[in-house]
């Protein structure tokens, strides 16, 4: 029996199906190193995984290994203020434009469950717009209709876990991303009862349509709705300012996560103070406060972390060299699959982007359900054999990838192209 089938097998033993919930159960990597990871077998992959995002820099960047080795003598966790997450908070502030305050937490999860409920204490209404396909963690609205097998009229919800209770779906209004006509029909039904849409202003890797996202923003305004970006992927990763930057249209808040923490769990809710106030009681009284703590909130190993981060992301052409890779790596994909008559698009942001097998442009949840998924897995399969590691559903850049990685990339990507035919 080989390392990894061991601890595969002690695994089954101890964990629900094998894992912890998130990637492929079959590898378990050992380690990881700039633009690489191993798995306990020592086979070596190129990183497309990432860490699902938080590691923009690559694995162990020396920089912020000495951040966190600072912190570490003087201690772990305070559950209380430290000057490590105030400093952080500051330069969110800084960097976000909806951001006039911060409140941690330690899981994007929770970040964007929490700006749920902030928007209902703010408006005091109660139901929630989210947009087929849209990923928001694992609360009970969050579960809605996030990758529903069985498609339903909108904007009737889909629960797609069990354990949700059959009131919850009373109080979401399911809408199809990009679809102005039909958002705008669903806001003059729903619109005096909706607290808050939430989006991912990338979702998952369908870029919003021209007008999409300042239609949102404008309706929001009129209708006393508050817009809820959701940029725990797309947070310091599509620009420095996220995609509130990238595409030029600030929601009411935002919720951050993977990269501010470099690696460690943290995350937070970032937006106007008039929204940010329902966190104090002092200034909103009992009735409209928001009861928000975590043990482990504002990390001051984590925050030393982000902050390191971010600054290294502030320096001179690291969102250029971030889109320059990606770009090289997206014209790859498309040159080799074209070459071997593959019907595919290649859909999302030079910054995170993947491959969906169709002949048709993907601009929502169903567009890219309609793909061929079969033969996305299979491609996969053959990248993995070749030592590229990736999501199921996207590919991650880092600037940690060098041209020798992305000369055998483009070898692997040859060889899976052709061996997928």
């Amino acid at each position: 029996m080989t390392n990894q089938a061991h601890w595969i097998e002690r695994a089954k033993k101890v964990l629900p199906a094998g894992g912890f919930g998130n990637f492929d159960h079959g590898i378990i990597i050992k380690r990881g190193k700039g633009s690489h990871v191993w798995d306990e077998d020592d086979n070596q992959y190129i990183d497309y995984l990432i860490g699902s995002g938080p590691m923009l820099l690559g694995h162990g960047h020396p920089e912020v290994l000495d951040a966190v080795a600072s912190q570490l003598g003087k201690g772990l966790t305070f559950f209380a203020n430290n000057a490590a997450g105030i400093e952080l908070a500051e330069d969110i502030c800084k960097a976000v434009p909806c951001a006039e305050q911060v409140r941690y937490l330690t899981s994007g999860g929770e970040a964007d469950m929490y700006a749920l409920r902030l928007a209902r204490a703010f408006t005091g209404r109660t139901k929630i717009m989210k947009f087929e396909g849209g990923y928001h963690g694992m609360s009970a609205e969050a579960q809605m209709s996030l990758a529903p097998e069985v498609t339903a009229n909108y904007p009737q919800a889909v629960p797609d876990s069990a354990g949700i209770p059959e009131s919850v779906k009373n109080d979401m209004v399911i809408a199809p991303f990009n679809d102005i006509d039909t958002v705008k029909s669903l806001l003059d039904e729903y619109g005096k009862h909706i607290a808050a849409i939430i989006v991912e202003p990338l979702q998952r890797v369908v870029p919003p349509a021209p007008g999409f996202l300042e239609l949102l923003r404008a309706e929001c305004t009129a209708r006393g709705i508050v817009l809820i970006f959701d940029e725990i992927v797309t947070g310091f990763r599509l620009a420095y300012g996220g995609a509130q930057e990238a595409y030029g249209v600030v929601p009411d808040l935002c919720t951050l996560g993977k990269i501010i923490g470099g690696g460690f769990p943290l995350a937070a809710i970032t937006g106007k103070k008039e929204l940010m106030d329902h966190f104090d009681k002092a200034l909103v009284g009992k009735d409209k406060f928001l009861m928000q703590l975590g043990t482990l909130s504002g990390n001051p190993v984590a925050a030393m972390a982000g902050i390191k981060t971010m600054e290294i992301l502030r320096r001179d052409n690291a969102y250029a060299t971030l889109a320059s890779i990606g770009e090289r790596l997206q014209k790859m994909l498309s040159t080799s699959l074209n070459e071997h008559g593959h019907a595919h698009q290649v859909v999302g942001d030079n910054t995170l982007f993947d491959v969906v097998f169709t002949d048709n442009a993907v601009s929502n949840y169903r567009d890219w359900r309609a793909g061929d998924h079969a033969k996305n897995a299979r491609f996969n399969q053959l990248l993995r054999e070749q030592g590229i590691f990736k999501s199921p559903g996207k590919l991650y850049p880092s600037l940690a990838i060098t041209e020798e990685d992305l000369d055998k990339t483009k070898e692997a990507i040859a060889f899976a192209a052709s061996a997928l035919r």
